[in-house]
């Protein structure tokens, strides 16, 4: 077998390793539909605006399909209920991150694919976690995860929710964005057309 085979064999593992793993968190979170697959096309298609290099889109797709990875080895039966979670909760909750990274670690996964999957959840204006990052702290991977992210679990069905519209959802991430999202992405992904991953779950007409 020749080297380049060999890193072939080798990404092909990856991949099947990494949709079981995003299935997996899937069922566990609930979600009716393929989310972690769907984040890592929307969030690529942003990544191509952006001008992202390969191998950082690659990474940025790898962190979209194990992003929570943590709550699924955490494993708490709050993560599936319908309420506001008590001050011990999300303390526990804002874990899953750090867990996330040390795991993409343990399984091989690049050093930027476990920072995007720690930072995934710092917020443009520095009141995200674990780490309080805020602005062009946070890598570009991570922000784009950020609002793919959100605007996946808008438009799809959980237990306890049900799917937002596009319209809707598009909205939501406008009014967030300086905020919670980073405003030159949140003006990207609002310019995306034609992906079938945008359509919401919803049965409202868009």
């Amino acid at each position: 077998m020749t080297v380049p085979e060999k890193v072939l064999v080798k990404e092909l593992q990856i991949d099947k390793e990494l949709t079981e793993i995003a299935s997996a968190i899937d069922q566990f979170e609930g979600y009716a539909n393929p989310h972690a697959s769907r984040i890592a096309v929307l969030a690529d298609a942003v990544a191509q605006e952006f001008n992202l290099a390969s191998q950082d889109r690659f990474s940025l797709q790898q962190a979209a399909m194990v992003h929570d990875i943590g709550e699924l080895l955490m494993d708490r039966d709050y993560i599936k209920t319908n309420r506001v979670l008590n001050q011990k909760e999300r303390m526990d909750m804002q874990r899953h991150p750090v867990i996330g990274e040390h795991e993409a670690a343990k399984r091989g996964l690049d050093r930027a694919v476990q920072l995007i999957v720690r930072w995934h959840h710092e917020w443009w204006n520095g009141l995200g976690y674990p780490d309080g990052l805020s602005r062009d702290q946070i890598p570009l991977a991570a922000r784009i995860i950020r609002v793919s992210d959100t605007y996946a679990a808008l438009t799809d069905s959980r237990p306890y929710s049900v799917p937002i519209s596009s319209s809707e959802a598009h909205r939501y991430i406008s009014e967030w964005a300086g905020i919670e999202f980073d405003p030159r992405v949140v003006k990207v992904f609002l310019s995306l057309k034609d992906i079938p991953e945008l359509r919401s779950y919803s049965d409202k007409t868009e």
